[in-house]
């Protein structure tokens, strides 16, 4: 057979076994199903409708090509850092984002509207909205209700009135009630506001807000969150993009603002100095009235103007990068505001600083979300302590070329100096001085370019992010769902319900089940007897189909599977504790046996607590106690059965004050074998085995027997034992009978309906009407 019909079957047995398992309780399963739906429906009746609002925005990587220009790059390559999304995700969910969100949308001092359940957010249907004074500073405060007469434009809370537009102090902070630009002009019930600190307020947001790229390589990211007012919705998602941007904006801004206030600092140093050397030009001249320099000055001029500059440009990076070392060795430095490298010319340098730059600066943003000892900041911090010393080398090897270089042109100098010597003496001295004003006039020059490419890139910064998609809500609300509710509901009925059926028979200790008694015990089940609710003990046995009759009928067949036949014809009964039943499955047993018209003899070996004689009206007082003292004979205590004329009964006789003892009687296998001869079957009625032990004697006289185990009564402790009592006590060839299995839950004429054993049965009513039966 193939696997996957091997598959299909077990699992359409195991549907089945299920089924069989709980269908009786379905009374249980209708009841907790009906009380989850109404749970359910109540829950949809009372929750607000809570939609989801998204927007998604690009994040812009470093720019390339025409629209970043070399010039803004040689001024500075830290002033566009590459973005890594993980971190600009972290960003947009910090709460001082969000906390700057929530001050700006004054969403503090929520109002709302009483429905007829619940409250309902009056975002929009209130005719007022409330602004703080100082937001930082609020207090939290309950529900605080109000009215509004627009008329007299008036609020009225805490039994006074106030005017709108005016501000109002209160024990939890300076407010004023303002209209509501988004009012629909909706009728209010009762109006009530209720003032949230921002920070609380910003950490129920950011839980409600989910951001996620659109996939994994890309760079625009969605960003979505609930709320039962679309409209607060999107205008949550719309200010936060904004005050991202500004954020970036602002951090990106400290580098340029700081280049250019380095700029303006030399500028204002060399211009005073042009100044004043121009001033001694003028003087000088006037003075000594030298107004011209002969050619050979003027070459002495370009060339040493020429190496002065260079000198000037050299002890200007070196003074760069005396900051830079600074920076980089302070302790206590601020994250992300890196000194200009500007006029330095060393690539290696400027992609280290850019390196740092970058690590700095997601450092002081992830700052605002998450705390120090965070996997991703105590990575951020690895990666600055690795880059520091990359950049003190760069700086180290930088330094050494400069002062080579600083070296060759301060040789250049002195020779044009020496040189110098040779002009006549008005003319070397108006030479000296016009080298100053050349020298501070280049520098000069140089400063005021560097200055207005700066300017130029603070004034050009871009935002951070593009918006792909404005925020904009679904139609159908994301909960509550109806059919997802009810679902639900379902689900957890079902679950309640087999929890409980399960649970309540999990914990009994009787036995319920035929694999609990598998389970615990090595010996076969060769029947089961259904629960009889009629007080004739007796089941008539005259050929009609009853559930009964047929169950006895099948454990009569079943005897052959021990051996019984007309040589081994001796079947003893015994139980665990009185009340199994052991005494109705042998008179009926019995019974069953004698209408097939073979003779059958039933024995009361029970003597403590005798019943067998009672179900057959029989009140004899001779007995076995008066054959085994030797007081009568066989033929005197066998009685014949009224019900059936091959049915014959030996009463237990009057009770004896040592019933154990007696048994061990000799009489006992001389009436054994007596009977032997006489009757085609011998069924023995004894004393259960877990009060004394009569079941143990006589079993070695039987060719087997017959342990009887009621449903829902017999304790399963008990059946746990029945193989360690066997090793010790063994009872001759030992098979169990299951008896009084009642319906499960509440289903009727169904017996074992759902213990997972019997088979069907069908008889007919007394109007013909076929009636199933589990046996």
């Amino acid at each position: 057979m193939p696997v996957a019909q091997v598959k299909a079957g077990n699992a359409a047995n195991y549907i089945n076994q299920l089924w069989s398992k709980y269908i009786p309780y379905w009374p249980v399963f209708l009841l907790i199903l009906a009380a989850c739906l109404a749970v359910a429906w109540y829950k949809i009746k009372i929750s607000n409708p809570v939609y989801l609002s998204s927007t998604s925005i690009m994040i812009k990587e470093k720019k390339k090509g025409p629209d970043e220009t070399k010039v803004i790059e040689s001024l500075n390559p830290l002033l566009t850092p590459e973005k890594v999304i993980e971190n600009e995700i972290e960003i947009l969910q910090s709460r001082s984002l969000m906390m700057e969100v929530v001050k700006n949308l004054n969403l503090y001092a929520p109002i709302s509207d009483e429905g007829k359940f619940i409250k309902h957010s009056a975002f929009k249907t209130s005719p007022v909205a409330i602004i703080a004074r100082n937001p930082d500073s609020l207090i939290y405060s309950k529900e605080i209700f109000f009215k509004v007469d627009m008329d007299k434009s008036q609020v009225s809370f805490q039994n006074r009135t106030y005017d709108l537009n005016s501000w109002i102090q209160t024990g939890y902070g300076d407010l004023k009630f303002i209209p509501n630009k988004l009012y629909d002009g909706s009728e209010n019930k009762k109006l009530s506001f209720q003032i949230i600190p921002p920070k609380n307020y910003s950490s129920a947001l950011s839980g409600k807000l989910d951001i996620k790229p659109i996939n994994k390589s890309s760079a625009i990211l969605s960003l979505e969150i609930s709320d039962e007012v679309p409209e607060r919705a999107e205008s949550i998602l719309n200010e936060l993009v904004a005050v991202y941007n500004k954020d970036a904006l602002k951090d990106k801004n400290i580098t340029a603002q700081r280049t250019l206030n380095f700029v303006e600092g030399r500028l204002n140093g060399i211009e005073r100095e042009l100044d004043s050397i121009e001033k001694v030009i003028s003087s000088y001249k006037a003075r000594s009235g030298a107004v011209d320099i002969s050619a050979e000055g003027k070459l002495f001029l370009e060339n040493v103007s020429s190496t002065d500059q260079k000198l000037s440009d050299v002890n200007l990076q070196l003074s760069v990068l005396n900051q830079v070392e600074s920076y980089v060795k302070s302790k206590d430095n601020v994250g992300g505001i890196v000194p200009s490298t500007l006029g330095i010319e060393n690539d290696m340098l400027s992609k280290l600083l850019t390196k740092l730059y970058d690590a700095e600066l997601q450092k002081e943003q992830l700052k605002k979300s998450v705390p120090e000892n965070n996997p991703t900041m105590v990575s951020i911090n690895d990666e600055i302590n690795k880059i520091r010393p990359s950049i003190l080398e760069s700086i180290n090897n930088q330094r050494q070329a400069l002062e080579a270089n600083k070296n060759t042109l301060q040789s250049t100098s002195g020779l044009y100096s020496s040189m110098l010597q040779t002009i006549p003496q008005k003319e070397r001295q108006l030479i000296d001085i016009s080298r100053d004003h050349a020298i501070k006039s280049s520098i000069y020059t140089f400063l005021l370019q560097k200055r207005e490419e700066t300017a130029l890139s603070y004034a050009t910064q871009a935002e951070e992010s593009r918006v792909i998609d404005e925020a904009s809500t679904s139609k159908t609300p994301l909960s509550p769902n109806p059919a997802r509710t009810y679902l639900n509901a379902c689900l957890i009925g079902f679950l309640i319900s087999i929890s409980l059926i399960s649970g309540k028979e999990m914990l009994n200790k009787n036995v319920l089940f035929r694999h609990e008694i598998e389970s615990a015990t090595s010996l076969p089940i060769i029947s089961e007897i259904a629960f009889d609710k009629s007080t004739d003990p007796l089941i008539p046995q005259d050929g009609k189909n009853t559930v009964l009759a047929s169950q006895f009928r099948k454990l009569r067949s079943s005897l052959g599977f021990l051996g019984i036949n007309s040589m081994r014809k001796k079947i003893l009964i015994t139980s665990t504790i009185s009340g199994e039943g052991k005494s109705f499955i042998a008179a009926n047993l019995g019974l069953s046996l004698a209408s097939t018209g073979k003779k059958v003899i039933l024995l009361e070996f029970d003597m403590i607590n005798p019943s067998l004689s009672e179900k057959f009206n029989i009140h004899e007082m001779k007995g076995l106690s008066n054959f085994i003292k030797g007081e009568t004979e066989p033929e005197e205590i066998i009685k014949r059965s009224a019900i059936n004329e091959n049915l014959f009964i030996i009463s237990s006789g009057p009770i004896p004050s040592n019933p154990s003892e007696m048994i061990l009687s000799s009489k006992v296998e001389d009436l054994l074998n007596y009977l032997d001869r006489m009757f085609d079957y011998i069924v023995i009625d004894t004393a259960p085995v877990g009060p004394i032990t009569d079941a143990y004697v006589l079993s070695s006289y039987c060719d087997a027997t017959l342990y009887v185990i009621r449903h829902k009564y017999t304790p399963k402790r008990f059946i746990q034992r029945i193989d360690e009592e066997s090793k010790i006590h063994p009872l001759k060839n030992a098979a169990i009978v299951f008896n009084g299995i009642r319906s499960r839950g509440f289903t009727k004429n169904s017996y074992g309906m759902g213990y997972g054993y019997g088979h069907e049965y069908i008889y007919e009513g007394k109007k013909g009407n076929g009636k199933k039966y589990m046996a």
